[in-house]
């Protein structure tokens, strides 16, 4: 079956735009995602129609904003095939998840002289909460080293497992070398040591099917705008048994059961690690762009990205001096590249300036660039609402480049 690239595109309304008087094409779609009309109409009739702030009014609008929240965290527990509503926690992104298990996971589990074992080609957002809870545990830190294609060694992972590890924090998908880690595999030897697995999945649940139970995660953490939701809404998936265990990672309204003079007792999962107004709107934007997704087929979503990924790699390949970063056997659709010894800062202006949107610099993996000794990469990262032919300009940019600057 033809995927129906151009039907997509039309739900986009952002694809029409034109940039230096070009006809915009955008691939930094590992930064964020842009938005379809259905979720851009969704969050215009929350606010038409049912805003309210929730869980907190017995009136009709409260009621009704509360049970479209609550909907929208049960239609995110089957997207990731959870097993309950409440191991859904609502957060502001990926980045307030993994800080969030951080916190109240390393509070409760973490003391001087254990260990968490990450790895090399982490996002920040997975690298830095670490590293600055084992600090101040007085914890130690560990890093998966990679292959030569990017893949994680997991040989030197099985080594790195010891009697005081107590957590292993790892990305799903990188967000430099597109490498798809097998996270299966990765949790079930960390299970084997009755140890919790963190699994970062913002490059995962917009390419992929994400089976939280079947991977048998501990924790997955993802967020609304890079799967075509908004900015400011984030996911936390939890098994029961560890966040019963957790305490609350911030303070005030709804986490609460009761409060008193002297004391105060916490509400039930998942309310406990929601304190405050949460971002409703986002909630609905998620839920529309579930979806959506939904409707267009994430299996087909999977193979034509792929198809995208391997037209992007063969083209890139025939320009003299392209160096690839990131060639493992599972990748997911983005392709990080440097061109001889142009910086990626200047290769990035001059493709701007041909109407196409790339990422250019340490795309915050600062580690992972000290690792591969580069000052940073070109990122071309690519959705289903792209095509064959926004990739031939997308080349012939990078072509302009390189002869602007060689």
């Amino acid at each position: 079956m033809v995927f129906p690239v151009e039907k997509i595109r039309a739900d986009f309304p952002i694809l029409s735009t034109r940039v230096y008087n070009k006809p915009l094409v955008y691939f930094d779609n590992a930064a964020t995602t842009q938005k379809p009309l259905q979720v851009i109409r969704a969050i215009t009739e929350y606010y038409e129609k049912e805003n309210c702030n929730i869980h907190r009014g017995v009136h009709f609008l409260s009621v009704r904003a509360t049970e479209a929240y609550e909907d929208a965290r049960c239609v995110i527990r089957d997207f990731i095939h959870a097993k309950s509503c409440h191991e859904i926690i609502f957060t502001r992104g990926t980045t307030e998840s993994i800080n969030l298990v951080a916190a109240s996971f390393g509070k409760q589990f973490i003391h001087e002289g254990d260990e968490v074992i990450t790895s090399v080609m982490e996002h920040h957002s997975n690298f830095v909460p670490w590293q600055q809870m084992c600090l101040e545990r007085k914890a130690t830190l560990k890093f998966i080293p990679l292959l030569e294609d990017g893949s994680l060694d997991m040989d030197a992972y099985r080594e790195m497992i010891t009697p005081n590890t107590r957590l292993v924090a790892v990305t799903h998908i990188s967000n430099v070398l597109g490498t798809i880690n097998p996270v299966n595999e990765i949790i079930a030897l960390a299970h084997q040591h009755n140890i919790p697995v963190l699994i970062d999945g913002a490059q995962a649940v917009a390419h992929m099917n994400v089976d939280v139970q079947e991977m048998d995660a501990d924790f997955y953490c993802f967020s609304g705008h890079k799967m075509y939701a908004p900015m400011g809404i984030g996911i936390l998936y939890g098994k029961e048994r560890w966040l019963e265990q957790m305490p609350p990672y911030q303070m005030g309204g709804e986490m609460i059961k009761e409060v008193f003079f002297t004391h105060t007792t916490f509400n039930e999962l998942p309310f406990k690690f929601e304190a405050g107004t949460p971002n409703v709107e986002g909630a609905m934007g998620v839920r529309t762009a579930i979806r959506y997704l939904g409707e267009t087929g994430m299996d087909r979503i999977d193979a034509y990205e792929k198809e995208l990924l391997g037209y992007a790699t063969q083209r890139l390949l025939e320009i003299d001096g392209i160096q690839l970063y990131g060639t493992a056997p599972h990748k997911a659709s983005l392709i990080s590249f440097l061109m001889n010894n142009i910086h990626p800062y200047d290769a990035g202006m001059i493709i701007d300036k041909l109407g196409i949107a790339v990422r250019t610099g340490h795309l915050c993996a600062q580690p992972l660039m000290e690792y591969l000794k580069i000052p940073g990469t070109i990122r071309a990262s690519f959705a289903f609402y792209n095509t064959n032919e926004e990739i031939d300009r997308l080349v012939e940019a990078v072509k302009k480049a390189k002869e602007m600057l060689l």
